[in-house]
């Protein structure tokens, strides 16, 4: 269980009511953001200097590069709890969109959607291996699957793998929908 998901139900009342939420500080979410625009600035200076001493590779193994990912990790995760707790706002603020002006209407285009676990061995004596996993996930996979064309999507493909993530060949030019 993650930080996060121990403290996703533990909040002020008033700031998870249906009401408008006034006199609210913004303060302490602003002193967040400074902290995480400097962390962010810190990353962008050392991973210029990093690249000029390393290739792409290395210097996204390197421990300067990977403290500073972690800490804006951090940071991002104490916005969150803080948006969260105050405001009660579920915030997707890390999430990346790239726009691009000849994709079709949002709702016309398809989208790929992912479910990933971390999966260690059984515990005890077992007939399972972890190669048996991969079964277990691709029948909950073709359950989704089912349950997502029961409710009138479109599921052009999914797929189960081990590793890895599933990459699909989004090039629509066929398609004349």
């Amino acid at each position: 269980m993650t930080g996060h998901d121990e403290h996703e139900h533990e909040h002020d009342q008033a700031s998870h009511s249906s009401e408008p939420l006034g006199g609210v500080d913004p303060a302490e979410l602003r002193a967040v953001v400074d902290d995480l625009a400097a962390a962010l600035r810190d990353y962008v200076d050392t991973a210029v200097g990093v690249r000029a001493e390393f290739g792409a590779h290395e210097a996204d193994e390197d421990p300067r590069i990977l403290a500073l990912e972690s800490r804006v990790a951090g940071l991002n995760a104490s916005l969150y709890d803080l948006l969260h707790e105050r405001l009660g706002l579920h915030s997707d603020l890390t999430g990346m969109t790239w726009d691009d002006e000849d994709e079709a209407a949002p709702h016309s285009r398809t989208d790929t959607f992912h479910l990933g676990f971390v999966v260690g061995p059984p515990q005890g004596t077992s007939d399972l291996s972890m190669d048996s996993v991969l079964g277990i996930v691709d029948d909950a996979g073709e359950e989704i699957a089912q349950r997502l064309i029961g409710s009138g999507f479109d599921v052009s493909e999914w797929g189960t793998s081990r590793g890895v993530p599933v990459v699909f060949d989004l090039d629509e030019e066929g398609d004349d929908e």
